[in-house]
């Protein structure tokens, strides 16, 4: 694999959430693991999840940093968001209704 391959294989590699929190992480880890307790949720709501694990960390600085991340991911089309009324609302599921329908084994 070539080393173009390889850096965007790192860009857009699948989000895998941590198992638990540390405070030590990088944002994008904080952020992925509120998003994945919530299961869904606006940049506010992860930011307002963020705060029961970062309580001294300013609101404004745990905003920024949801929305910074979830966007990303979201522009780059790694997470699944839905818009309504101005806000996006974030998921990490990709599909969301399973598919309908069978395979012809004769057209195999």
């Amino acid at each position: 694999m070539n080393k173009a391959d390889q850096s965007f294989n790192e860009e857009f590699k699948p989000v895998a959430p941590p198992e638990s929190y540390d405070a030590s992480a990088e944002w994008h880890d904080k952020v992925l693991y509120a998003l994945a307790q919530l299961g869904q949720g606006t940049a506010p709501d992860v930011a307002a999840k963020l705060t029961e694990y970062e309580p001294s960390e300013a609101p404004q600085t745990l905003h920024r940093q949801a929305e910074q991340v979830l966007n990303g991911l979201f522009d780059k089309g790694i997470i699944k968001g839905t818009e309504q009324d101005g806000e996006v609302t974030f998921s990490l599921s990709k599909i969301t209704s399973p598919n309908t329908g069978g395979t012809d084994p004769d057209l195999l």
